[in-house]
């Protein structure tokens, strides 16, 4: 089994539809210019509030990729 080297970055997702799909949208953005991503993991949740609701999911996330050798 080959030994792996990780690197953590830390970024916020965004979305108007849930915490979940802010996850998603930060991973998927991030894969586009991080290769070799692995894990994620959820540092913190909040959110926007407009007239009484909801407007905005904000979710901080750990990345984990793998390093080239």
């Amino acid at each position: 089994m080959e030994e792996h080297i990780y690197k953590k970055i830390e970024i916020v997702g965004t979305s108007k539809k849930s915490s979940d799909d802010a996850v998603e949208n930060a991973i998927k953005k991030a894969s586009k210019s991080i290769h070799n991503l692995r894990w994620f993991e959820i540092m913190e949740t909040r959110g926007n509030i407009s007239e009484g609701k909801v407007d905005m999911w904000q979710v901080t996330i750990k990345l984990g990729f793998t390093m080239n050798s």
